[in-house]
């Protein structure tokens, strides 16, 4: 296999392990000769890596700023402090936590800050487009508490706010969830907040995926409509494999208090490090435009994929997302994402509103546009990944496998001129 020279951060790692640098070295050759559509995955800047991969990896800080119970923090708390504060000014928040781990153990805070166990939370169904943590049944929030989910107009794949009202009013939740992790259209934060000032419950908008395009005013923003806001950092935010946390005055000592000491020890420092650097790139004219450029490529490609007959979930998009249902393409998600991947297209199977297939082997596929927006691929060529996507379902369907071969052979020649951060043949 033949080793990359330019990929700094493992040179050490060459002499001390070279079997895992060539399979880290073989996994970069793979993002850059695919086109990525996983909705869920960026690719983050080379400072963003650098700071990911600094010695901060070595120092244990339990608590906040200020308030640690172990010495040596000067340098320790002025980082933190510092992604703070371009957190707070980025989103326009009351108080930021940037130590949540991942999206999953920061909702899980958020559980831990306001109810207690049976208490009543009312998120989006799973199979409808939430998330997991939204208090969906083989989830602990679905185990340890009581849960209400409401779903998607089935004519058109939209929340409808009358009957999430409704349900609201019957079930009267403390906790109401907005926001999930397959939903292609605006969330109506508004809507969602006189729901939860009639119930008298706390709302909470979950912008994991749509938090870059939040700050790059892309979309609406939460703030003035959720007390509390849970986001990873990792997707349209464009920085590591993290989370935030975010809130008004009223809720934030009771969120420090569930993250630490409540679920976690001490935070991961060199992502606390990345995550500053990422806030900091998000607060650029560049990446405003980064936003927009994203929302832009999705709209094209969701355009071009129904001039080929792909059937989308609610017509289209207005974000990053786009959720397909192959439903009339006689082929289920999970061989066409298979098929896709060998053809050097990346996304995933997933489950579409009332989708009569099992989870593990659902009707539709689920992408986005944030990775290949971020290698500078523009609206002319979402057309050609539509052609690609549309000629490797239809031969996957046909049983005709050589397809992908081809394809695979010609997305890694179209991709070449857009290299990525921290990878160079």
């Amino acid at each position: 296999m033949t080793v990359s020279t330019t990929l700094p951060l493992v040179a050490s790692l060459r002499e001390t392990d070279p079997d895992l640098a060539a399979l880290i070295d073989a996994e970069g050759r793979r993002q850059s000769e695919s086109i990525r559509l996983i909705a869920s995955e960026n690719y983050v800047s080379q400072a963003v890596l650098e700071a990911t991969g600094t010695l901060l990896t070595n120092k244990y800080s339990e608590g906040y700023a200020g308030k640690r119970y172990y010495e040596g923090q000067q340098f320790i708390d002025e980082i933190e402090t510092l992604a703070v504060e371009r957190a707070k000014a980025l989103f326009g928040v009351d108080h930021a936590n940037v130590q949540p781990y991942s999206g999953s153990p920061a909702n899980l805070a958020v559980y831990l800050a306001f109810l207690q166990p049976g208490d009543k939370v009312m998120g989006m169904a799973l199979p409808m487009g939430g998330h997991l943590t939204h208090g969906w049944g083989v989830s602990a929030t679905g185990k340890w508490f009581t849960s209400v989910q409401y779903g998607v107009r089935k004519e058109d794949g939209r929340v409808d706010l009358d009957e999430v009202r409704d349900l609201a009013l019957a079930e009267r939740p403390k906790l109401i969830f907005c926001g999930g992790t397959a939903i292609p259209r605006t969330i109506e934060f508004a809507g969602f907040a006189e729901i939860a000032a009639e119930v008298d419950a706390v709302l909470v908008a979950d912008i994991a995926h749509i938090a870059g395009l939040v700050a790059g005013g892309a979309h609406p923003s939460p703030v003035g409509h959720a007390g509390v806001i849970s986001t990873t950092t990792h997707k349209t935010l464009r920085g590591p494999r993290g989370a935030m946390l975010m809130s008004d005055e009223e809720h934030a000592k009771k969120l420090d208090r569930a993250v630490f000491p409540g679920l976690q020890g001490g935070p991961h420092n060199h992502t606390t490090a990345a995550i500053a650097v990422a806030l900091k790139e998000a607060a650029t004219a560049d990446f405003k435009a980064y936003a927009h450029r994203i929302v832009a490529n999705a709209k094209a490609l969701a355009e071009a994929m129904a001039d080929r007959g792909f059937d989308l979930v609610s017509g289209g998009t207005d974000n990053h997302l786009i959720l397909a249902d192959l439903t009339n393409r006689a082929i289920g998600g999970k061989p066409a994402a298979q098929a896709l991947d060998r053809a050097g297209i990346e996304l995933n199977y997933n489950t579409v509103p009332y989708d009569p297939r099992k989870p593990f082997d659902p009707s539709g596929i689920r992408l986005g546009t944030s990775s290949i927006t971020t290698r500078g691929l523009t609206e002319e060529h979402m057309p050609q990944i539509a052609a690609w996507m549309d000629e490797v379902i239809t031969a996957e369907g046909d049983g005709d496998s050589s397809v992908a071969s081809r394809v695979r052979n010609e997305i890694r020649e179209f991709v070449a001129p857009f290299p990525i951060p921290g990878y160079s043949d």
